[in-house]
């Protein structure tokens, strides 16, 4: 079968993975069903978070023509979804509820401790008794899988096989994405990805990271640059791939050269009928 997880897909055969960020409401995922994104974060941490809303966010974001054409089951873009709760809450049922939705994966923010991390992990996993491959960090997630395999095209059975986290599962679906934040996660990042198996990917958080740092949203800041230079030199040490999240064509070539291999890149809205006609009439 082949990859259901687009960015896994791209990470995995060496590529670049794309996505984007977008609100947890039918009519964005409407407006991305048919973009070239791999993936889809739908923003759960500073959007409301809204279980139902997001379970239809999920099945707009599908597209049967696509679906039927690519001749795979993969949804495209894959839907992700970042969960409102920080590290140090130690939360779980989020990513439980949206991981039974159908989510192939859970974007984490304000990840700064080993602990933190391996929570993350553990909740996106079903538990299995200790001594068992691939047993740590052992599986925290609650067991109702009926919607997620149905919205993942599959049988319970074959859904349990591909409900794991990638690499520490190399058939894996699932993608654990944590955020790095401040100086502490920083400090315990070598730690973490030392100890931690199961973490897809690294995503660096600018804005709290600047707030942090005394410089709020001044990403070309030096103090930032520094920060992201240690952050992604650690995550190459150890073999991880690092996300960019507000990439841009002023800064898309320098991202690359840095070596990050998940970007993240809004859409643009544009209205040049507008602002032709407002030029026109002297409105502008």
């Amino acid at each position: 079968m082949a990859r259901l997880n687009s960015v896994i897909g791209a990470l995995e055969s060496g590529q670049h993975a794309f996505a984007a960020f977008a609100a947890p409401e039918p009519a964005a995922a409407l407006d991305f069903a048919t973009s070239d994104y791999d993936g889809l974060v739908f923003e759960a941490e500073h959007k409301p978070w809204d279980a139902t809303t997001l379970r239809d966010s999920l099945q707009y974001l599908l597209n049967r023509r696509r679906i039927f054409e690519s001749g795979t089951l993969a949804p495209s873009p894959t839907p992700l979804i970042r969960v409102p709760v920080n590290g140090a809450e130690q939360g779980q049922w989020h990513a439980k509820q949206a991981l039974d939705l159908g989510a192939y994966g859970i974007v984490w923010p304000h990840i700064s401790r080993v602990e933190e991390a391996r929570n993350a992990v553990a909740a996106c996993r079903y538990p299995r008794l200790p001594g068992e491959e691939r047993y740590d960090p052992p599986g925290l997630r609650g067991d109702a899988p009926a919607a997620a395999a149905r919205y993942w095209g599959l049988s319970n059975d074959e859904y349990y096989a591909k409900a794991d986290v990638w690499p520490l599962a190399p058939d894996g679906e699932i993608l654990v994405v944590i955020q790095i934040e401040d100086q502490l996660g920083i400090e315990n990042l070598p730690a973490i990805l030392e100890q931690v198996p199961g973490i897809g990917l690294i995503l660096i958080g600018e804005g709290d990271l600047s707030q942090e740092l005394g410089v709020p949203r001044q990403l070309d800041h030096p103090l930032m640059v520094e920060a992201r230079s240690r952050i992604v030199k650690i995550c190459h040490e150890h073999e991880v791939v690092v996300g960019h999240p507000h990439v841009t064509t002023s800064n898309v070539e320098r991202v690359l050269d840095e070596g990050y291999r998940f970007l993240m890149s809004a859409p643009v809205r544009s209205y040049p009928g507008l602002e032709l006609g407002r030029k026109l009439t002297g409105r502008s």
